[in-house]
């Protein structure tokens, strides 16, 4: 398992989050945290091995207008999506019951 201190160091100084060596159980809700975590404009490229779909729906339900989500490469293989914090929100309450589907 992770420490705080590696999930940390997968953000790199180009502000890229590479979730492709973490297990679905528990990535959505580090992306969340790290998403929360943000100040109001920032963002990070979040790369994963596939599209990140229900993740976007969840940001979506639970956050509607707080935030910007923008495709910067579209797979076959990676998958880079920006996502940009607009506003202050309040934290998950269901962080880690997410996950990457089929996945």
């Amino acid at each position: 398992m992770k420490t705080t201190n590696e999930i940390k160091n997968l953000i790199g100084t180009d502000k890229v989050m590479d979730v492709r060596p973490i297990p679905c159980s528990v990535k959505h809700g580090l992306i969340i945290k790290q998403w929360l975590d943000l100040a109001v404009g920032d963002h990070f490229i979040l790369l994963n091995d596939h599209d990140p779909v229900p993740l976007y729906y969840q940001f979506a339900a639970e956050w509607p207008n707080a935030f910007i989500w923008e495709h910067l490469v579209k797979g076959p293989e990676e998958f880079r999506v920006k996502i940009t914090k607009l506003k202050a929100v309040g934290e998950s309450a269901e962080l880690a019951a997410a996950s990457c589907g089929s996945h």
